[in-house]
């Protein structure tokens, strides 16, 4: 998102900048307020408002000149509110707070980022934010981005076709031999009237042939007519093995992309949304590739073709028969944009349909928990019927548009049919040129009639080749460089001044700083929401702190190869996942060549063995959809043998005990007393006596390290961590 807009030469002059002074942040804004009177005021102004964020000042900037400039060392602090419709920026001067601008809920993401960062210039960090998040709005032409990170109107038909191209690459040879079969089925559709018109002019008419001209005539027709089916059962079978190759390959290369993909794009889509283009898109480009890529370049060398030869038989009935084509053409073109954007709203209706639907079906059985399978059947019904709405008014149109030129294009027929006939009765054209130039007409206006469909058909296309390259497209913000290496870790993990929010202007951890030895046990304490999950996130490398470093034995975290780092850590969540598949399966999954000695071995560690040999089919037992054949306490036991099987030198705990009962708890926790031994553990845990064995706790509040030592010594300062541990006795009492 950008967040330094370029002012005019004019605009720099209002603004007035003092020697030095430095712009850092430029963007616009939308609503008025009355910097006298100090209220909101209801005008919008013509779009030339701007905040501007300097080195010395924030300035409200308009085509009049500076409305308020405020100097930063005078603010004890800048930030972002939103209000009902609208948000503002206040600033508190000398202990005052004061409005400086007013804007719309469409600006109010950048905004806020703006903020953030002029709130760390009157902190003296001079370090400027970027931000990560996509443009909503096209900056060329202010429309709304369909879902997309580009405007595929601002960005060319050249570059649509590039992408068309590239989507190509490979199969260059298959693509000529289509096209080349497609001139033979044109060349041998125009032949067939020209052998009419000969057989009715030199047999019929003339009664000079005999049977055996008729005999010849057949013949040839019947020739013709099979090379010609020959040909486009070729063409059209090789369009289908290329339709269905490019779909494939698609589908590869976005299933591909999403999984190198980084966590900050994943959570910016939904699943139904990825799903979709990973299904419906890509089938689109099939279809097309099946149903009209060949019949669209056969249909185009047909009428150059037949436009041709009916100039060479008659000029002014060719031109009086095809002037309607220019309506049509004009027609199309002036629809072209309303076809697009309505079938782009149709693509986006049915992303949230599926992705509705994705939800619903993934959380099943809280929705049976509660009763609410009517409500969730209501609101799936809300969201079919918007979908068939939009759906339904698209297909009205195209259903009155259609039909439309179709009518059109019938007065071409007619007219080649009339003033044919007057130039036959004159004997200016013999009937077999008539019936040639009729045929013509039809070669000339059928295909044209087709390819009234093709607005449509195109739409389809562009729209999904659109959303397949948004995500082809996307570069991961998680990457190897070339500087990256493999490293064999010993443990040692050190955070340096690492700040880091999801979004940039909202940090969740600020300046931590924290020394972890190789085998050291880090108990990770605090309320929710504090930022314990974001710092495990951090380590596993899910994101890049926005300052700062974190280093492993030393070395940047950047610095690692991800493989190397990721096979070196093992996770046990709250939340347990396992696929769909066997226990053996899932176990593997951390480690594919593993024995089955190795295997067993990390499952007797995970005290999953017992178990597992009870079930019907021992390893081979299948778990079912996200594992819920098991238990909370078995699938959490299967969890710890994975993360066993791999060998971690670097343990990650996210509340690994959590909601279970007594014997299931005291079975996990014996598993992972074993797992954490002479590894590097960060463990977060809410009851606080499972981190009874930790070596140092960590309480994190406000977004920074709050309180740091063993337990005994935290108990002793009586601070954040004394007050958890007294409510949760209480809590405790409470429920004897």
């Amino acid at each position: 998102m950008k967040l330094l807009y370029d002012l005019s030469e004019e605009q720099l002059n209002k603004l007035n900048l003092i020697q030095d002074e430095t712009i850092w942040y430029c963007v616009p804004i939308d609503l008025s307020y009355d910097y006298d009177e100090k209220k909101i005021i209801d005008e919008y102004p013509d779009g030339n408002q701007y905040l501007v964020v300097t080195d010395k000042n924030i300035v409200v900037l308009d085509k009049d000149g500076v409305q308020s400039k405020t100097l930063l060392e005078k603010c004890s602090e800048i930030k972002c509110e939103s209000l009902v419709g609208c948000g503002i920026i206040m600033a508190v001067v000398e202990g005052e707070k004061t409005c400086l601008a007013r804007f719309s809920m469409r600006h109010i993401e950048r905004v806020a980022y703006v903020a953030r960062g002029a709130n760390m210039l009157v902190q003296g960090e001079y370090e400027k934010i970027e931000s990560k998040e996509y443009e909503k709005y096209c900056e060329k032409c202010g429309r709304a981005l369909p879902g997309t990170s580009k405007c595929s109107k601002c960005e060319g038909k050249n570059v649509l076709l590039t992408k068309f191209l590239a989507l190509c690459d490979g199969y260059q040879w298959k693509l000529l031999l289509i096209s080349l079969f497609m001139v033979v089925s044109s060349a041998i559709s125009i032949m067939l009237p020209k052998v009419q018109g000969s057989f009715i002019d030199n047999t019929l008419v003339d009664k000079k042939g005999d049977m055996g001209d008729v005999v010849i005539f057949v013949a040839t027709m019947l020739a013709l007519t099979a090379v010609l089916i020959s040909v486009n059962v070729v063409k059209n079978w090789w369009c289908v093995s290329l339709g269905s190759r490019l779909s494939m390959d698609l589908r590869r290369k976005l299933y591909h992309k999403i999984q190198i993909l980084s966590m900050s794009f994943l959570n910016r889509r939904k699943p139904g949304e990825l799903m979709n283009r990973v299904t419906g898109d890509t089938n689109r480009i099939r279809q097309f590739m099946e149903e009209v890529f060949g019949g669209m370049l056969s249909a185009l060398f047909t009428m150059i073709g037949a436009f041709a030869y009916m100039m060479y038989l008659n000029v002014t009935m060719t031109l009086c028969s095809t002037v309607l084509i220019v309506l049509v053409f004009v027609l199309t073109r002036i629809f072209w944009s309303y076809i697009h954007r309505i079938f782009r709203m149709q693509a986006r209706r049915d992303d949230k349909l599926r992705s509705g639907l994705q939800d619903v079906v993934s959380g099943m059985r809280v929705v049976k928990y509660f009763g609410r399978e009517q409500y969730e059947v209501d609101k799936f019904k809300k969201l079919t019927d918007r979908f068939c709405e939009i759906q339904k008014k698209n297909e009205t149109f195209w259903a009155l548009f259609y039909p439309i030129l179709t009518f059109i294009m019938g007065f071409g027929s007619y007219v080649a049919i009339y003033f044919g006939g007057l130039d036959v009765l004159q004997g200016e054209m013999t009937v077999g040129e008539l019936t040639q130039f009729v045929a013509y007409t039809g070669f000339l206006y059928g295909p044209l009639g087709w390819m009234t469909h093709l607005p449509r058909s195109i739409m389809h296309m562009i729209t999904s080749l659109n959303r397949i390259y948004d995500v082809l497209d996307e570069e991961p913000d998680i990457k190897d460089t070339d500087e990256c290496n493999a490293i064999d870790i010993k443990g040692d993990v050190e955070f340096k001044n690492v700040t880091f929010g999801y979004n940039s202007y909202e940090p969740v951890l600020e300046n931590i700083n924290l020394s972890v030895k190789a085998g050291e046990m880090i108990g990770l304490v605090g309320a929710s929401g504090t930022g314990k999950s974001t710092m495990i996130n951090l380590i596993m490398r899910l994101y890049d702190a926005d300052r700062g470093e974190i280093t492993i034995d030393g070395v940047n975290i950047k610095n690692i190869t991800q493989e190397s780092l990721h096979s070196q850590l093992g996770v046990v969540l709250q939340e347990t996942f396992l696929f769909s598949g066997t226990i053996l399966n899932n176990l593997r999954f951390a480690k594919p060549d593993a024995t089955m000695e190795e295997i067993i071995k990390a499952a007797k560690a995970a005290n999953a063995h017992d178990f597992i040999c009870k079930t019907p089919d021992g390893y081979n037992t299948y778990v079912g959809e996200r594992g819920f054949n098991l238990s909370g306490g078995e699938r959490q036991r299967i969890a710890i043998a994975r993360a066993i099987l791999n060998d971690p030198k670097l343990l990650i705990m996210d509340e690994a005990t959590s909601a279970l009962d007594t014997e299931s708890e005291y079975l996990i926790q014996q598993a992972l007393d074993r797992l954490t031994t002479g590894r590097t553990t960060f463990a977060i845990a809410h009851r606080l006596s499972t981190l009874r064995n930790a070596d140092r706790l960590v309480v994190i509040d406000g977004h920074n390290i709050a309180e740091v030592g063993t337990h005994n010594e935290l108990l002793e300062k009586k601070g954040i961590y004394y007050g958890l541990v007294t409510a949760q006795l209480e809590m405790a009492k409470m429920e004897e």
